[in-house]
């Protein structure tokens, strides 16, 4: 996508349909011509049904026709993490058997040695808006002259003629807790299962023909690929911002009357954060949906931003596996706080204790979830991770959590977060629930240390709120008064700033790892 200033004639109208990224419009139209380019040409290097497209981009229009295209062959468009180095590059392109990897340039010299023979290589020139919020050289930003370039790629290509094929749609390399990532490869769905496909992204992102939204989330996560993916071949007016910044993204939703949007709860936080002057300077008016997921939402931040935002909040729950299974709206969730919803139509939610038994409401176990009529899935290259991810036709996202008498949902805690101290379990999120609402604590990570007695220790790393001081006894003081002595950390650790995925999730393995170094670990 060459670069289009937005003036005259190339100024989106109020009603237009299209993708806009910093000063570049691509209408929807336009849009259409390039993603039948790029799949004539992906259709000319070879790739076939079931083959898969390696996107290392960040968020760029080309991400969305080149995902477009890919599926059209019914071929699999496979993101990469662009924070990823050569070694998780080199595995993921091996692993996913990549015909082709599309990337910005600024990206390449990091994993240009990584990228396996056979592989075809067509590089993005970084854009404006992307050069400008990484802080990319424009030396970096253009395609080395060796290079083939997109733009030249694209422009050379005729386009698709034949009729599209059924795609399983995109493959998500999930965050590798424990091991390697595995790719979560879906079957390509039948018209009942893409119709229910279809119902499910309408119902839990609020998507239509006509909204209009913005996407400041990273589109190699599984979410917001999905959700920017489905805005643009529905066609919507869509922003894609380059990173998200909470200031920036008032200033859009008022400026292009945005209705819909998904998030994540650090970027509640960090919205929360910004001065009350700042925040009533912006007219929302016209938001209708603003969904999120993805990490938990402290109680009162979600609370908070339903006053602010209104009963336009909603939160969904599910994973790359599983796909969206419950849906909460904000009068729900007031209704039962803490809860992440109710099982969507079709979907089946159970919760299961140690012993395999279905547990009673209240009673907190493993959450297994099932879309009844949706396609299954498997793991690239590894079909024994799959027949252990489940019960039955039942799949688990890993979380431990309960059901209340109306079949609500709550979450307590990660199952590999889980900490087992002198026999006793302990759910980290439990005590990370009780320190957001410290004075002074902005956000928190509990985990699991090695104890010679008792086996595992609590350790909690805290981010103060700017400016504020908090001591590791006064944080032992707090959980005690709140929580039973068992639960109160024995290290604590004041940090600056906790590591993040893009998603928003604490990166807990970082902080975790090092006490578990030359050990062997239970995770």
């Amino acid at each position: 996508m060459e670069g289009k200033p937005i003036s005259g004639a190339n100024r989106p109208s109020g009603h237009e349909n299209g993708l806009l990224s910093g000063d570049r419009w691509l209408a929807q139209a336009e849009l259409q011509r390039r993603v039948g380019l790029a799949a004539g040409g992906f259709d000319a290097l070879g790739v076939e049904p079931g083959q898969c497209v390696a996107l290392m981009l960040r968020n760029d229009p080309v991400f969305v026709e080149v995902t477009l295209a890919t599926a059209t062959l019914g071929g699999i468009p496979t993101p990469v993490n662009w924070h990823w180095r050569d070694d998780e590059v080199s595995y993921l392109l091996g692993d996913c058997g990549a015909r082709v990897l599309v990337i910005h340039a600024d990206l390449l010299a990091e994993v240009a040695d990584a990228v396996p023979a056979g592989v075809t290589t067509l590089v993005v020139d970084t854009p404006p808006e992307l050069a400008e919020a990484y802080r990319v050289p424009a030396d970096d930003a253009a395609a080395p002259a060796e290079a083939t370039r997109y733009e030249d790629w694209l422009a050379a290509q005729a386009p698709y003629a034949s009729p599209p094929r059924p795609s399983p749609g995109s493959m998500i390399y999930t965050s590798g807790t424990t091991g390697r990532p595995k790719g979560v490869e879906r079957r390509s769905p039948s018209a009942d299962q893409t119709a229910k496909q279809r119902w499910m992204l309408e119902t839990v992102f609020g998507l239509v023909p006509g909204v209009r939204t913005v996407v400041p989330a990273p589109m190699y996560h599984s979410a917001p690929n999905a959700y920017a993916v489905t805005a643009a071949a529905l066609g919507t007016f869509t922003v894609l911002m380059p990173r998200f910044d909470p200031t920036e993204l008032l200033e859009l939703i008022e400026a292009h009357q945005i209705s819909h949007v998904q998030m994540v709860p650090t970027m509640f936080v960090r919205l929360l954060a910004l001065p009350e002057e700042v925040r009533r300077r912006y007219d929302l008016s016209s938001l209708r949906f603003v969904v999120h997921a993805a990490a938990p939402c402290p109680a009162h931040v979600k609370r908070e931003m339903i006053e602010w935002f209104g009963p336009v909040i909603w939160e969904y729950y599910g994973c790359t596996e599983s796909g969206a299974v419950v849906l909460c709206s904000s009068d729900e969730w007031l209704a039962h706080p803490g809860t992440v919803g109710k099982a969507l139509d079709g979907a089946v939610v159970k919760v299961y204790g140690d012993d395999g038994d279905e547990l009673p409401p209240f009673a907190s176990g493993e959450v297994f979830t099932r879309m009844v009529g949706g396609p299954d899935f498997t793991y690239r290259n590894d079909p024994a991770k799959r027949a252990g991810a489940g019960k039955g036709e039942l799949i688990t996202c890993g979380d431990i959590g309960y059901l209340d008498d109306d079949g609500y949902l709550y979450l307590n805690d990660r199952r590999n977060d889980m900490v087992i101290s002198g026999g006793v379990n302990i759910y980290p999120a439990e005590i990370e629930a009780a320190l957001v609402g410290m004075a002074g604590v902005a956000d928190c990570a509990v985990f699991g240390i090695p104890d010679e007695e008792f086996g595992e220790a609590l350790a909690a790393y805290i981010e103060p709120d700017g400016g504020a001081t908090v001591s590791p006894d006064a944080v032992r003081a707090f959980v005690r008064e709140h929580l039973a002595g068992y639960k109160v950390p024995r290290v604590v650790e004041i940090v600056d700033a906790l590591p993040r995925e893009d998603s928003g999730k604490i990166f807990k393995r970082r902080l975790r790892d090092p006490y578990w170094a030359g050990r062997d670990t239970r995770i």
